[in-house]
């Protein structure tokens, strides 16, 4: 059992469907466990008060509340992404599913959980050893809501 465990606070009822699209985005996700309201449990008997699930090795729990909690992007979900190419397909896809974009990566999904969406290429042009060129990278990443790797390097490069 995975020791922290992000907890994820949903309201309207929405902690199933958001777990069921989540489990679209990753290959090896899966919901692991459902514990149902009971009565007295401030929800409706039989509904699930929490999802517990896993997306990519990563245990979550979603939990049905109130509208008390709010999201904001100063906690978000981080997505190492391979290439651009999955940058691209995830930032499509929450976008598509009622998304918004946000800034430098981030984007809130149509539950207000926000993300961010991070080409682990990037790293090496923000973090460069040519800093007036890092500087360069991370004005270029500023400008961006999706980030573009390819655009990233060129800030970097000087082009």
């Amino acid at each position: 059992m995975q020791k922290i465990v992000t907890n994820i606070w949903y309201k309207d009822n929405a902690a199933e469907e958001a777990v069921e699209w989540y489990l679209t985005l990753f290959d090896d996700a899966k919901v692991t466990s459902t514990v149902p309201y009971i009565e007295d449990a401030h929800g409706t008997v039989g509904n699930a008060m929490v999802v517990n699930f896993d997306l990519a090795g990563q245990s979550f729990t979603a939990i049905n509340g109130d509208d008390s909690a709010k999201h904001d992007h100063a906690m978000s979900l981080l997505v190492n992404c391979d290439s651009q190419e999955e940058v691209d397909r995830l930032w499509d896809a929450f976008l598509a599913n009622g998304g918004s974009e946000i800034q430098c990566g981030w984007i809130a999904d149509k539950w207000g959980v926000n993300w961010q969406v991070w080409p682990t290429g990037a790293d090496q042009y923000l973090g460069g050893p040519d800093k007036e060129a890092a500087v360069r990278a991370v004005n270029a990443m500023y400008a961006m809501k999706k980030i573009d790797l390819q655009g990233i390097k060129d800030a970097y490069e000087g082009k």
